[in-house]
């Protein structure tokens, strides 16, 4: 089968209208568009939109084909589900019931969670032990909707790995819950191995994030965004033969922050064509 190849909507151009900005995914060749409300006032604004606003972007995916199928719900680096303070941690639960209605209004099937249980406070067994309350909440939340939580593995050590989300996943045995692995976020963490991980996971994964990464060191802190596609340390072949490997079906999702560039057409065509000769080369169809 054709493989499902999405787009962040980060990628694109932040001061267009909802039609113009799925008709650039359909012009670029994408079948999805990711959605973000991420931890500004203005993209958290998007968790009260009126009816019509929200029919207006369901009008644009009807009049385009392209789809939004997933949301990236990075506001809870800002609420924490984690947090020392009850007030943030109620206000990260009622983040995540907003997020959830907002998803099944626009059709979304998937909201990723960044993997964090606290961003800018201090980490402790009492802010993982807050998390994972939290998360209890969120998932009953979450299928009262029949909306997939995807933990996405991420720039933290709290969910740098695959192996990190299935100890979480035995405290919350949840069908509502699966993990977002992100190949450059994975292959950052010098203490993985890429390939073990995705065989740990295969029966939990949603989807997959192409983005690549600089890798942590004792001298370096790693780079996890803005790394352009070839130049860092994500094995693409080999990590995606081994998907091959595990008949992995799900969709694919181009990571980039491209929305103040330019030049981000061309950034995307680029990238995009370097992926899909690294899909190719593993073995999937394009």
């Amino acid at each position: 089968m054709k493989i499902v190849l999405g787009i962040y909507e980060k990628a694109l151009p932040k001061n267009i209208s909802w039609l113009e900005r799925l008709q650039l995914v359909a012009e670029l060749g994408f079948d999805f568009l990711e959605i973000s409300v991420d931890e500004t006032d203005e993209r958290l604004a998007r968790l009260n939109w009126s009816l019509g606003e929200q029919l207006e972007v369901v009008c644009a995916c009807k009049l385009t084909k392209i789809p939004i199928r997933s949301l990236c719900l990075s506001a809870n680096r800002r609420y924490p589900l984690g947090s020392m303070d009850e007030s943030i941690r109620i206000k990260a639960l009622e983040i995540i019931e907003k997020a959830c209605a907002l998803a099944l209004s626009l059709g979304v099937r998937v909201i990723q969670m960044a993997g964090y249980d606290v961003y800018y406070e201090q980490k402790s067994e009492q802010t993982k032990a807050n998390y994972i309350t939290g998360m209890k909440e969120a998932l009953k939340i979450a299928a009262r909707y029949q909306i997939v939580l995807a933990i996405e593995t991420m720039d933290d050590p709290f969910m740098s790995s695959i192996t990190k989300y299935l100890e979480i996943k035995k405290q919350l045995p949840s069908p509502w819950l699966q993990v977002y692995p992100d190949l450059g976020n994975l292959s950052a963490w010098p203490e993985n191995d890429v390939s073990v991980e995705l065989e740990k996971g295969k029966d939990e994964i949603a989807a997959i994030h192409l983005k690549d990464t600089l890798a942590v060191s004792e001298e370096f802190p790693g780079k996890f965004r803005d790394v352009p596609f070839g130049s860092g340390c994500v094995d693409f072949l080999s990590h995606l033969k081994k998907l091959v490997e595990l008949d992995y079906s799900g969709p694919f999702l181009l990571e980039m922050w491209s929305e103040d560039s330019v030049d981000f057409k061309s950034e995307i065509s680029e990238a995009k064509k370097y992926m899909i000769a690294q899909l190719e080369g593993a073995g999937f169809k394009c």
